[in-house]
């Protein structure tokens, strides 16, 4: 007996969402998806019962944009179990350890139970060490419940039920969006995330807030120095006036939109229907942006290790890791650790205690590790969701479009497009790896980091894409026939 048959009883009951029965109208998906917007909202403000709020850390930290969420409220995890097992499940697939057939319909259901169950899993193995261990999230000492006192072990596994039920929700809540909403709960929560962050770096009545600080700084409230002396420009561009930061955040959002109209035609045409004809899109950044959550996912997984070691290992080797207030100032954790923001890489300034080299060592691997991280990330997606030369020729066989020269063979189209997916595909993650570490060297407005502004801005216009797309088909519902969508 096989792993999949011996498994199987366990992840063919995994609980699962219902999909709908037939075509669910674009007004009744777009109230889904509220519907979950708005519930993320609330538990990301429904504080751990429990929990010394004042004393607690963010392990997390400066990934939080990228792994949604908020701290010290029920998503506390965020979406960081999904995307660790999609990276597990992605290795083990890419490599062919599993020996499932996507094409199957069982061992389709295999590997979507199979997923499910790492994402339980990675839950309960990243709440247990920020509860358990070296005080990430103290408990209170004692915690009434009712007529029940519960001492400081009580309410550490109160604490813990707590952070696990929040995981299992998102996991939910991101399978409605996917089957009954539009887009994917991963992507609406990193908008989420992000645009509430970038809101309040322009608004916030805080000298963090971009308006109140230039008000501060015109009023002459600010102490900025003098505009001749470097202290004073520094002050305006990266400092308090965030200049760079207001260009960074623009250029950004213009980048990623152009990057997204830049594409490849392929022509098709109807092999029964003479005159219909119409074009596949090769997109510039073809597997989206969506690969960079995986490469940083992994990054916040060692940074989550680094500081678990810190607390729990005090005679840890300076090679491995030394530490300060919480941050890696020195070792394997601080050479791997991504750049945030400038203060983490301009050593001339007082910012950075490190030697220019150490810095530079750290910008290389971060570097390094984005832009080859990201090629190969973007062909584990491209394969693993179908995007590959051979799915997509399949997908046109079967809609019964060919291209215009060639015979209408499987094969033949597999071949068109193996000219043209692969190489786009590695280019394009290359090319986000560099602009996110590009945008989180010359920082972004209310602190997004470049990466989660990548993912936000691509995440939005491909969702603007898929409402038109059903708009589309909500118009003419023949399309929907086309396309295997009714």
């Amino acid at each position: 007996m096989g792993w999949k048959e011996a498994a199987e009883p366990v992840l063919t009951r995994m609980p699962a969402v219902q999909r709908p029965e037939g075509h669910v109208p674009f007004k009744r998906k777009l109230a889904w998806t509220a519907g979950i917007l708005v519930l993320y909202f609330f538990l990301t403000n429904i504080t751990l019962l429990g929990l010394q709020a004042e004393a607690a850390t963010d392990l997390f930290g400066e990934f939080r944009a990228i792994l949604a969420g908020e701290h010290g409220s029920l998503m506390q995890v965020g979406i960081g179990p999904i995307v660790t097992a999609s990276i597990v499940m992605q290795l083990l697939g890419g490599a062919n350890l599993l020996g499932l057939d996507t094409d199957d319909p069982r061992d389709q259901v295999l590997y979507q139970g199979l997923q499910k169950l790492l994402v339980i899993v990675m839950t309960a193995l990243t709440a247990l060490p920020m509860v358990f261990a070296g005080g990430f999230l103290p408990a209170q000492p004692q915690l009434q419940l009712g007529g029940l006192t519960l001492g400081l072990t009580g309410v550490q596994l109160v604490l813990f039920a707590q952070i696990f039920v929040g995981g299992i929700l998102i996991l939910y809540m991101d399978e409605v969006v996917s089957k009954w909403g539009v887009g994917s709960g991963v992507g609406l929560f990193i908008i989420a995330g992000v645009s509430q962050m970038l809101v309040a770096g322009f608004l916030s009545l805080s000298e963090e807030g971009f308006f109140y600080s230039w008000y501060l700084i015109l009023s002459g409230q600010a102490e900025i120095g003098s505009l001749v002396t470097g202290d004073g420009l520094y002050a305006i561009f990266l400092g308090q006036g965030e200049i760079i930061a207001l260009l960074t955040t623009v250029l950004i959002f213009g980048i990623v939109v152009y990057a997204e109209s830049v594409r490849v035609e392929i022509p098709l045409s109807h092999a029964r229907v003479k005159g219909a004809r119409g074009r596949f899109p090769v997109k510039l950044i073809y597997a989206s942006v969506l690969p960079m959550i995986l490469v940083r996912a992994v990054q916040a997984n060692i940074q989550f290790m680094g500081q678990i070691l810190a607390t729990q290992w005090p005679g840890m080797p300076g090679w491995l890791g030394q530490y300060a207030d919480g941050q890696p100032t020195g070792g394997f954790f601080y050479y791997t650790a991504p750049i945030y923001s400038p203060d983490d890489w301009m050593w001339w300034t007082a910012a950075v205690t490190q030697e220019w080299w150490q810095v530079m060592i750290r910008v290389s691997v971060d570097l390094t590790f984005m832009v080859i991280g990201g090629a190969i990330f973007a062909i584990f997606w491209v394969e693993t969701t179908n995007m590959g030369p051979e799915a997509t020729a399949k997908q046109i066989q079967n809609s019964g479009m060919q291209i215009p020269g060639f015979r209408q063979n499987v094969g033949v189209v597999e071949k068109v497009m193996e000219r043209y997916i692969p190489q786009v595909t590695v280019i394009g993650g290359a090319l986000v790896g560099l602009l996110a570490v590009w945008a989180n060297m010359l920082g972004t407005i209310g602190a997004v980091t470049g990466t989660g502004l990548l993912l936000a801005v691509s995440i939005t216009y491909k969702l603007y894409e898929e409402i038109a797309e059903e708009q589309m088909m909500e118009m003419h519902p023949m399309m929907r026939q086309m396309f295997g969508n009714d």
